[in-house]
């Protein structure tokens, strides 16, 4: 037989698989939400490929919850709004699933709050801390008196910033129990820092920049590029920022958001082999729920069918 016939034959034999599959699927999504049980059929099925029983149930309702978090209804889902941390502590079992944010670094100065509730974010991408001029100039001066005030000339232009962040903390938090945290992409020096700690601001510095947009998403509010023209508009939310140290390593929670639309994943583990293999199975998961949303439909086989419509949970892609 000649090679055409063949592959007009597979062609033939796909399109009608294709039209038998189209009457055969299970729909997915029940008026504009996905059916939860389903989702967590297919979250099940690839995880218990990886990971044991025990585990891959207990990560089920986390990937499920996950991809439902960041999943806005006009946009395509972005997984890269799911962040997956991981530490090497405790047991796989504590790995959990956390609406918000962690970063992996805490606060540089010693009398900042370690945990704070009911907070404002801001989160900007300003430097606030001095930089020397590209241009070389010598400056002379007499006395120390002129020496302080050359100091306080070169670094009147960073206080400034620092000042309007500690005008708009007054501005909002003022008679309140609010507290203000500010997670800034650039540095910020250490004169910086003791203005904003004795102003009770907590302030983060040099956030990676794949968790700005994560930052905005989660908590709300808007990046800000300059402390020109700062409102209340500008700052998210968070009912609860806090600071955990493991070893020598910090991490910052920024937890209790309003409205997420990007999550952090959790990992914890006793070794880095257990820590990769809950990855790559956490990986998989999220991959497999997704695109279950995003075809809305999923094909049962036919024992597997009539089990799922007596209300089992076993499910074969």
């Amino acid at each position: 037989t000649h090679p055409r016939f063949l592959v007009d034959g597979f062609e033939v034999a796909k399109k009608a698989t294709l039209e038998f599959l189209e009457t055969f699927k299970t729909p997915v999504v029940i008026g504009d939400q996905p059916d939860r049980e389903i989702l967590k059929m297919v979250a099940r099925t690839t995880l218990r490929t990886k990971l044991y029983e025990g585990l891959a149930d207990q990560l089920t309702d986390i990937v499920v919850n996950a991809v439902l978090c960041i999943r806005q209804s006009d946009q395509p889902i972005d997984l890269f709004m799911v962040e997956i941390m991981h530490m090497r502590h405790k047991f796989d079992v504590d790995t959990r699933l956390i609406e918000g944010l962690v970063l992996d670094h805490g606060s540089r100065h010693p009398d900042m709050k370690r945990r704070a509730e009911n907070c404002y974010i801001l989160t900007a991408n300003v430097s606030l801390e001095y930089e020397k001029s590209e241009i070389n100039a010598g400056f002379f001066y007499s006395n120390a008196e002129q020496r302080e005030k050359m100091v306080t000339a070169e670094r009147r232009q960073v206080d400034e910033r620092v000042q309007k962040i500690i005008e708009l903390k007054n501005k909002v938090c003022a008679g309140t129990d609010k507290n203000f945290v500010v997670i800034n992409q650039k540095g910020i020096d250490p004169p910086s820092l003791d203005l904003l700690a004795r102003a009770g601001i907590i302030a983060l510095r040099r956030a990676k920049r794949r968790n700005m947009e994560r930052l905005v998403l989660a908590c709300g509010g808007e990046a800000i590029n300059s402390v020109e023209g700062m409102t209340e508009d500008c700052l998210g939310w968070a009912g609860l920022v806090y600071e955990h140290v493991l070893g020598e390593e910090k991490y910052t929670f920024v937890e209790n958001v309003k409205n997420p639309h990007s999550c952090t994943i959790l990992i914890k583990g006793p070794n880095d082999h257990t820590i990769a293999q809950i990855k790559d199975a956490v990986r998989d998961g999220l991959r497999s729920v997704k695109n279950t949303v995003e075809d809305e439909a999923v094909v049962l086989v036919a024992l597997e069918r009539s089990r799922w419509l007596q209300g089992s949970i076993s499910l074969t892609m």
